[in-house]
């Protein structure tokens, strides 16, 4: 039961070296240290913790910027389609006078 325990205590000890040569432990323990000192807590912790795994939530900037950046785009896909119903409209106007024409002959 002793080797046991040791092969189990080893694989514990393996586990959290590697945790530590990749950053996890100090990652974790700086998000565990800003929920701590969050003064209003979150209503869920593991929100909180996600988000901030994540990277935390878009900049401000950014996402108004996206957002401008969708309305223009938006702005310019209703244009082009509004264009595109004036060309066939136009593209349909002069079809059927040259299939008049053939059927004509």
């Amino acid at each position: 039961m002793s080797a046991t325990y040791k092969t189990s205590e080893s694989k514990r000890e393996e586990f959290r070296k590697y945790l530590e040569k990749e950053g996890v432990l100090d990652s974790l323990t700086k998000i565990l240290v800003c929920l701590y000192e969050e003064p209003e807590k979150p209503i869920n912790a593991l929100d909180f913790l996600k988000q901030h795994l994540h990277g935390g939530s878009p900049e401000s900037n950014d996402v108004e910027t996206l957002r401008l950046e969708l309305q223009e785009l938006r702005t310019k896909h209703e244009a082009v389609v509004s264009e595109n119903e004036v060309l066939k409209a136009k593209l349909q106007e002069y079809e059927t006078p040259a299939e008049e024409k053939e059927a004509e002959s």
